[in-house]
């Protein structure tokens, strides 16, 4: 299973927040925290564009941390992706990404 698949689907592997913490690039955590602030009308500073990925061990945003509720979802459950979830395609909480995002859901179906 490919570890840079987050919970949802999504890529950590291209994720900027990842890249920027990999390669100590303090301007893209600048332009991260920027689109991500405007994105979800909230506070995001550059110290906070810190993550080695959704399932990695090491640093998370806080988002993806503490809050994200696909990610806590998964854990509690004890699943890799939520592609081992058999309410993948009904789960409104993961709908939040892969509404938007087919690539997320396509990834989930691949490795489950």
């Amino acid at each position: 299973m490919n570890e840079y698949i987050a919970f949802c689907g999504l890529n950590c592997e291209t994720c900027e927040a990842r890249l920027a913490t990999i390669n100590s690039d303090d301007e893209l955590r600048v332009k991260v925290a920027k689109e991500w602030s405007e994105l979800n009308k909230a506070e995001i500073t550059p110290d906070m564009i810190n993550c080695t990925g959704c399932r990695i061990e090491g640093v998370k945003t806080p988002f993806c941390g503490s809050i994200c509720p696909i990610r806590q979802c998964g854990r509690e459950k004890g699943f890799g992706t939520c592609g081992e979830c058999p309410e993948m395609e009904t789960c409104g909480k993961l709908a939040m990404i892969t509404g938007n995002n087919p690539e997320a859901l396509c990834n989930l179906k691949s490795i489950s």
